[in-house]
């Protein structure tokens, strides 16, 4: 019982200093971007990587993820004689809630632990160091670009997947021949709000604030030892993917339930 109450005892105070230690850091690259202390070089390159590289894995996850929504949704569609709604119903799934987190998803994977391993490897090999030596912050030069980065390039993103998604259960519909498509696409004009896109691009701002801060935190706090790489790069994803999904619940609740929207 003692052993159980010191483990959970543990796992609150790590708990507690994580938060405590990526808090900091966010607040603390927040002053640099507000007095203008940006590298804006490395915002473009940061920029390159988040967005137009990652762009064709979104788009192939989001056709994919497309297509298997509709692929479910057709059949019960048709039992309550709704084959008519199929594309706003998947317009709203995605522009709501998959387009922006699917995309967050694989950022924190592709690019998250990139982040991480890249300036944990930085920190191994005293490059970290040799930055404060030259009197250069590393919170400055490395993390504000990557959350600059993140922050313009999630929402672009996430409008690519709710496209993307909407295609693919648009290319699905066509290929089972239940709803024509401009049956599918008129659909989505005529009923899907337009005030929801900007809130879905919102949610993945602020999920891109979640995975650059989370791997720039584990990249610079990676022990001095090269196995500690891989461990920081592990933390990083895991611990992005979690606050990601547990901040969904949050921020949805928080930006659609009030209006009933």
């Amino acid at each position: 019982m003692r052993e159980a109450l010191a483990a959970a005892g543990r796992w609150v105070l790590d708990l507690l200093a994580f938060f405590g230690a990526t808090g900091q850091l966010h607040a603390e690259a927040t002053g640099y971007i507000a007095r203008g202390v940006v590298e804006y070089r490395q915002v473009v390159l940061q920029m390159a990587r988040i967005g137009a590289n990652s762009v064709p894995i979104v788009v192939v996850t989001m056709l994919a993820t497309g297509a298997v929504i509709a692929l479910h949704l057709v059949p019960q569609a048709e039992r309550i004689q709704g084959l008519s709604l199929l594309g706003w119903i998947q317009a709203e799934m995605m522009v709501r809630e998959l387009g922006p987190a699917m995309a967050s998803v694989v950022v924190a994977a592709r690019i998250g632990s990139a982040m991480a391993a890249e300036i944990g490897t930085m920190k191994v090999t005293e490059q970290v160091d040799a930055l404060r030596a030259l009197a250069i912050s590393p919170v400055a030069f490395l993390v504000v670009p990557r959350l600059l980065a993140a922050i313009l390039m999630l929402p672009a993103l996430a409008l690519v997947a709710d496209f993307a998604g909407v295609l693919g259960g648009l290319a699905y519909c066509g290929y089972a021949g239940k709803v024509a498509p401009t049956a599918f696409v008129a659909s989505v004009q005529q009923r899907l709000p337009l005030y929801v896109i900007p809130l879905g691009l919102a949610k993945a701002a602020v999920f891109g604030v979640i995975i650059a801060i989370v791997c720039c935190h584990e990249g610079l706090a990676c022990g001095m030892a090269s196995e500690e790489v891989g461990r920081a790069t592990t933390r990083a994803v895991v611990r992005s993917l979690l606050l990601i999904y547990v901040v969904d619940v949050f921020l949805s609740a928080a930006l659609f339930e009030p209006a009933h929207l």
